[in-house]
């Protein structure tokens, strides 16, 4: 079974194309691109999305537009765009006059009516773009979303709402051990209120937000009478989940965290992102591959720091990964037991800050798919 697709379901004049003053582009002299159109159709296009133009072009064909008046702007436009590498799926025209309220006239659905069958559509991300109200009623009579050109919006504005939306998710995870809650934000300034009834915990909670660069809320109540064995677990659990939701299909990120200037040290040990403190070292290796993996190497030369057991510290991380769907490898080393937890939480957060940043709008995946357990 096929993917449903993204779809922008884009009209042209006025849109597209700069609509002149007697609505009709029948004439090279009268073609002119909407500024910015190029650039985000290019992003939007990387990111996955596929182009449909729905256009009414009254009588077109008829005396008062003839064909030929029409062919050749349409097909500049079309070969401009795809010099850019911007090629439209379909080309949806409709010619009759408003008059004779036809259904496939925008608003009506009747030209893009084999788009609404069961799975042909992403409907959570397809889009209609236009610049009068038909486009957005359109997009209501296809239960879209719709976007209006003009009053404020342009197109970079159009690819920034679509692309770059602040990346939250919030979840509650329930069992008979534990209740968390965890609220996430990994584009707002990096902060931590954390609560989880395990003081060592809180902290490198917090250490781990402040380096990863995330914006965290989490609060647990847990079994602490019979160990804390269940609030670390299902702490680390609702904290991958969150941000595998807020990752969504991890589109535009670098994937991989880890610090170029340590690679020489792999011989002594080191396997990506440093952190030192004091005589303490933790490295780390991280991809957001989808895949769920963990490697932890390492002795804590004391049972427990704090409230916290230091064997809690491996499945911590084995839990997270899991959750969160990335291998991370993390190897620390040292004789100060508290310095050897607080340097995993903060390489692991230094590593995440640099897998989880921005770059570019692609799925940064040879097989074009992430955060799926599919090898990718």
């Amino acid at each position: 079974m096929s993917t449903p697709a993204k779809v922008l379901f884009l009209d042209r004049d006025g849109t597209l194309l700069v609509e002149p003053p007697d609505q009709q582009i029948d004439a090279l002299a009268k073609f002119r691109l909407l500024p910015g159109v190029i650039g985000a159709l290019r992003r939007l296009v990387a990111a996955g999305y596929e182009l449909v133009m729905v256009s009414n072009q009254d009588g077109l064909g008829s005396a008062s537009f003839p064909e030929a008046d029409f062919i050749a702007p349409q097909q500049l436009l079309l070969d401009i765009f795809a010099g850019e590498g911007i090629v439209f799926r379909e080309v949806l025209i409709d010619r009759s006059f408003a008059h004779e309220h036809l259904p496939t006239r925008k608003p009506g659905v009747g030209l893009v009516r084999h788009w609404l069958v069961e799975g042909a559509l992403d409907r959570a991300h397809s889009v209609v773009i236009g610049d009068r109200a038909s486009d957005l009623e359109l997009a209501a009579n296809m239960g879209l979303r719709g976007l209006r050109i003009g009053a404020g919006l342009d197109w970079a504005g159009i690819a920034a709402l679509l692309l770059d939306a602040p990346r939250r998710a919030q979840v509650e995870r329930v069992t008979r051990e534990t209740r968390v809650h965890v609220q996430l934000d990994l584009d707002a300034a990096p902060a931590a209120q954390v609560a989880s009834g395990i003081g060592m915990l809180d902290h490198m909670l917090e250490q781990l937000a402040v380096h990863g660069g995330l914006a965290l809320r989490l609060r647990c109540s847990g079994d602490l009478h019979v160990d804390e064995h269940h609030s670390v677990e299902d702490c680390a659990l609702a904290l991958g989940q969150a941000l595998r939701r807020a990752l969504g299909e991890r589109r535009g990120i670098a994937r991989y965290g880890f610090d170029p200037a340590t690679l020489p040290l792999r011989a002594s040990g080191a396997i990506g992102f440093s952190a030192a403190m004091d005589e303490a070292r933790a490295d780390v290796a991280l991809d957001l591959s989808g895949r769920a993996h963990c490697v932890f190497s390492g002795c804590f030369p004391r049972e427990a720091v704090g409230a916290l057991p230091c064997e809690l510290v491996p499945h911590f991380f084995a839990s997270l990964a899991d959750a969160l769907g990335a291998t991370l490898h993390l190897h620390v080393a040292g004789s100060n037991a508290h310095h050897m937890v607080e340097a995993c939480f903060k390489a692991v957060g230094r590593a995440l800050r640099q897998a989880i940043r921005r770059d570019g709008d692609a799925i940064p995946s040879s097989k074009g798919v992430l955060a799926t357990g599919q090898a990718a």
